[in-house]
C-alpha cells in the first residue's frame, strides 16, 4: 500500500518485465504482457493466441483449440507474476510451483486469433503459499476459470 492507503498499481509491463518475473521461455511462456498489476491484489495479463503455437499442430488438426491445461497454465503464470512482484522477488530466482487446481471450468473453446485476457486475484497471500482465483476472458466472455494454490520456493539445486 502507498502512503495514502491505496495499492500500488503497475502496468503496462512488457515482455521483458514478464520474463524477469518468470523462468518460463518459449514455448512454455504463456503471458505476453501485463495490462495492470495491483500489488497484493490482482493482475490482468494478455496471451495473444496465434496459429503459430506449436500445440495447434496436434490439438486438433482441422479445428485448432488451445488445450484447457494450457489456459490454466497461462492463468498460473499470470499469478506467478503477481506473486513475484507483490512479494518483491523479481530477479531472486524463486520459482512458483502449482500445489492444487480446484473448480476448473471450461466454458468455450479458445481458438487462434484471439487475445486471451488473464484475470487473477489473490485469495490468500503468505510468504511461501498463495491461493488465487483466475478467469480467462475473450471479448468480455469468460471462457475458463479455476482456483489454484501455489508454493514459492527456491529452484532445485544443480546435481553435482
Amino acid at each position: 500500500m502507498s502512503e495514502g492507503g491505496e495499492a500500488a498499481v503497475l502496468g503496462p509491463l512488457d515482455i521483458g518485465r514478464v520474463m524477469a518475473a518468470l523462468p518460463h521461455r518459449y514455448p512454455m511462456l504463456l503471458v505476453d504482457r501485463v495490462e495492470e498489476l495491483v500489488i497484493d491484489q490482482r493482475i490482468v495479463a494478455i496471451k495473444a493466441v496465434t496459429i503459430n503455437e506449436s500445440f495447434f499442430q496436434g490439438h486438433f488438426p482441422g479445428r485448432p483449440i488451445m488445450p484447457g491445461v494450457l489456459i490454466v497454465e497461462a492463468l498460473a503464470q499470470a499469478a506467478g507474476v503477481l506473486a513475484v512482484e507483490s512479494l518483491g522477488l523479481a530477479g531472486s530466482g524463486k520459482l512458483v510451483y502449482f500445489m492444487a487446481i480446484d473448480e476448473a471450468k471450461f466454458r468455450a473453446p479458445v481458438e487462434p486469433g484471439v487475445l486471451l485476457r488473464l484475470e487473477v486475484e489473490f485469495v490468500q497471500k503468505r510468504a511461501s503459499v498463495c491461493k488465487f482465483a483466475g478467469r480467462a476472458v475473450i471479448e468480455g466472455k469468460v471462457v475458463a476459470q479455476a482456483n489454484f494454490t501455489a508454493m514459492i520456493a527456491d529452484p532445485p539445486s544443480a546435481a553435482a
